[in-house]
């Protein structure tokens, strides 16, 4: 089984309380192919799902039946990669500010395993608000704040920038979420 993360774009405005009838309807038109679509999570900007398909269906099948949602704006396959620390936190970064929460988290995990101390519990910090935003993107806005909750006791002792990431704009942005109730996505 090979694993893609396939994003469409959100053209028609779909809202995280969305992700659970796309699911279905990705399954619907995938279910003649012997395609699992595990998981489907809606950002502004696009509708992602994380899908694996045996190593004979090719990709572009899978993807001109999707468009029957909405539009393929990218898709990515899911392997272990092995990138020089700078190169996967500027990854990262990119990948969280374009939405793709999943995979900043996915990126940043491999920079987490090796670092210590502060550094480690910053990565973490960072991973918890990627990882929390893609509990959002699938309308669970209390496990959302409960994960963020988890990233600012991580992120609090911290200061400065880090890798280009202002860590202090990242606390008050977090601790704003926590204080109001309301998430509210951000670029780092």
């Amino acid at each position: 089984m090979q694993r893609y993360m396939i994003h469409l774009h959100n053209d028609k405005a779909y809202l995280p309380r969305d992700a659970s009838p796309l699911l279905l309807r990705a399954r619907s038109l995938l279910e003649n192919l012997g395609i699992i679509v595990r998981d489907a999570r809606v950002s502004s900007k696009f509708v992602e799902f994380d899908a694996s398909m045996p190593d004979e269906n090719s990709v572009k099948e899978v993807l001109s039946k999707l468009e029957g949602i909405s539009p393929i704006a990218s898709y990515e396959h899911v392997v272990e990669r092995h990138m020089k620390k700078e190169d996967a936190i500027k990854h990262a970064t990119k990948l969280f500010n374009e939405e793709k929460y999943w995979g900043a988290h996915e990126t940043l995990e491999g920079v987490w395993k090796s670092a210590t101390g502060t550094e480690k519990d910053i990565l973490n910090g960072i991973i918890l608000v990627a990882a929390a935003f893609v509990h959002d993107e699938k309308d669970e806005q209390g496990i959302c704040l409960s994960i963020l909750r988890r990233a600012l006791k991580k992120l609090e002792h911290s200061n400065g920038t880090y890798f280009g990431i202002e860590i202090d704009r990242l606390v008050t942005k977090v601790r704003e979420i926590i204080d109001s109730g309301k998430i509210e996505r951000f670029a780092i």
